[in-house]
Order: C-alpha cells, then sequence, then structure tokens
C-alpha cells in the first residue's frame, strides 16, 4: 500500500516548499503525540493495532529528538538525511497493518492515513541542498 505515498509524492512535487524546519519539528511531536494516544484509544479494541500505533508514534518521536534541527534534542542525524528516513517511515506506517496482521477497516484507515501525511509534509519541507563533497572537505580540515 506504499503506493498511496507515492501518490502523495507526486501530487506534492509541484507546490512549493513552505514548511520551514522548525515547523516540520512540531508536525512531527504533534504526530508522535498522536499516533501514541491513538495506540491508547485502540487498546481495548485491537491490541495488534494499538502495538502498531506505539511502534509508528515511538519511531517518530525518536526520529524527531535525534534530528540535527530546532526541536531536536541531540545532533545525531542531519536534516538532510532525514527526507529520505522520513519517506522510508511514511512507507513503513502503511505497511503497519499487514506486519502487524490487522486488517481492521478504522485502524488500517489511520495508517494508511499517517503514510500519506508524512509523505506529503516531507515533500513541502524546506530542506537544505545535499553537502558537496567539496563542503564536506573544507569541513572535515
Amino acid at each position: 500500500m506504499p503506493i498511496l505515498n507515492t501518490v502523495a509524492q507526486i501530487v506534492a512535487k509541484p507546490f512549493p516548499r513552505v514548511i520551514s524546519p522548525k515547523a516540520h519539528a512540531i508536525i512531527n511531536y504533534v504526530n508522535a503525540g498522536f499516533l501514541l494516544m491513538s495506540g491508547g484509544w485502540f487498546w481495548r479494541r485491537n491490541k495488534r493495532a494499538a502495538v502498531g500505533a506505539f511502534v509508528g508514534g515511538g519511531a517518530v518521536l525518536v526520529l524527531n529528538l535525534l534530528t540535527s534541527h530546532r526541536g531536536g534534542a541531540k545532533s545525531a542525524i542531519s536534516f538532510h538525511a532525514r527526507r529520505e528516513i522520513d519517506l522510508g517511515l511514511a512507507a513503513m506506517m502503511s505497511t503497519l497493518p499487514e506486519f502487524f496482521a490487522f486488517d481492521d477497516g478504522e485502524e488500517k484507515k489511520l495508517f494508511m492515513a499517517e503514510g500519506v501525511l508524512i509523505a506529503g509534509v516531507t515533500e513541502l519541507t524546506q530542506f537544505p541542498p545535499p553537502p558537496t563533497p567539496e563542503g564536506q572537505r573544507k569541513k572535515a580540515a
């Protein structure tokens, strides 16, 4: 089902990059909180969906805390590399229902929407240009 993520990327590609790194961090913290709360809400109805929401929310939270941007606690992941990781996270979110073997309509829709949301936000974020080999040599010297 990551096809929806690809569609979201293609649709968002022509739009200008309007989300700043700080806004990206805020959106991710809200998203992590939403997923963790969803896990609590799913717990009585579907334990597998709840565990999937906890895994997804935890992954978003840890990734956000380790990224080098305003709002990150440690600079272990460069903000430029974060784009590729976010796209992988979007694919992971979309496949969590299959991984945890639950195909209930409501819970599955949440994970599909999360994947599309993460892919769309990533495409609309202002990421810095990739570092050039020349710039990396100057930094190392």
